[in-house]
């Protein structure tokens, strides 16, 4: 017969199977993991009713926050006890502010304002590919379509340009100044996967003599030409629409700019490219990877890390890449030893290196 008070303990008076600088077993990682869409719901539903931008300039109250929204007060108060309880939102009184991250990144009136990045984060094409992660497990390749984002002419690219930009300029800028060009002379600086641009531009915002050649999918290409012009860097902006593995990429280039590209392939096919890239390069350039790159373990750190789920569930044979790995592709395709770099405001490193 038992009661309550002979249920058996370890000598330390711990439940079996616990020790004293291990806590107990508990269900909240995998209740917190399953509800996980919860929080992106409520991001959503705060970027589209631009709750951030409503405390701008200083805290706001329940009501001036749903005055601003147009929305009922009883759903902004719940929205924004959340997002303070998320993190987003500090509260005092009956007062809600902005965090540092959401004042630069989730006001609308900020140049590095992120909220754009919904219509392509959680596009069909990104977030719906995880409706078949299961399938994409178990054959080690996305199961939404064949060739998943990397199929020719993809319309994603389209949003992923004109969301990104702005969340890619400090990042970009950084990269800018790691490497230092020629100013007496004409430099061509080549943007593979440009995208919106950003990276490009800000060589030549940064070198009044270098001339961006971008190369992408044609539809993406507009985006990144209306960027240039707003830049006021167009005479010095030129485009090659098409696969950066089929294309030709023509010569004498000073750097060739590689940001999140090569992760989208397997080893074999990035060192193809690169071996293309050392050809079209001028004696001396050099090729700037950027990517998230997680440590030798792959699991550290988080965001880097994960990033090699993003791969599988919408690329077939795409990885995120340890340093170790982007040194031995670009020994195989005959550059120099590489250097790593941090970026401003980036979860990405610079993979730098010379011809």
């Amino acid at each position: 017969m038992t009661t309550e008070n002979s249920v058996k303990t370890t000598p330390s008076g711990n439940n079996p199977g616990t020790t004293d600088n291990q806590p107990a077993p508990s269900p909240v990682l995998l209740f917190d993991t399953i509800n996980a869409y919860q929080r992106t719901a409520t991001i959503k539903a705060a970027i589209e009713l631009d709750v951030f931008t409503a405390m701008a300039d200083a805290p706001a109250t329940v009501a001036a926050i749903a005055t601003h929204c147009h929305a009922s007060p009883r759903g902004i108060r719940i929205l924004s006890d959340y997002l303070t309880v998320l993190g987003f939102l500090t509260k005092s009184g009956d007062q809600y502010a902005l965090t540092p991250d959401s004042a630069l990144f989730l006001n609308r009136q900020s140049p590095a304002y992120a909220g754009g990045t919904l219509e392509f984060l959680l596009s069909n094409e990104i977030k719906g590919a995880f409706d078949h992660f299961t399938e994409a497990a178990r054959k080690g390749g996305t199961a939404q379509s064949q060739d998943g984002t990397v199929a020719p002419e993809h319309p994603v690219w389209v949003s992923f340009a004109r969301s990104m930009g702005p969340l890619m300029a400090s990042a970009a800028a950084g990269l800018a100044d790691l490497i230092s060009l020629d100013q007496n002379r004409p430099t061509k600086v080549l943007d593979i996967a440009s995208g919106h641009g950003s990276w490009g531009l800000a060589f030549a915002k940064k070198n009044p003599k270098a001339h961006i050649v971008a190369l992408d999918w044609a539809p993406v290409l507009e985006v990144a030409g209306e960027n240039a012009r707003s830049a006021g860097v167009a005479d010095r902006f030129s485009t090659i629409p098409g696969s950066a593995f089929e294309v030709e990429f023509g010569s004498d280039y000073g750097v060739v700019l590689v940001p999140n590209f090569l992760h989208h392939f397997n080893a074999s096919d990035c060192v193809r490219f690169l071996k293309k890239t050392h050809a079209a390069l001028r004696p001396g350039g050099a090729v700037a990877i950027v990517e998230f790159v997680p440590n030798p373990d792959r699991i550290t750190p988080p965001a880097a890390a994960g990033f090699s789920l993003i791969m599988l569930a919408t690329t077939p044979e795409g990885d995120a890449y340890t340093f170790a790995e982007y040194c031995d592709m670009l020994r195989q395709a005959r550059f120099n030893p590489p250097t790593r770099h941090s970026l401003p405001a980036s979860m990405n490193v610079a993979v730098i290196a010379r011809k």
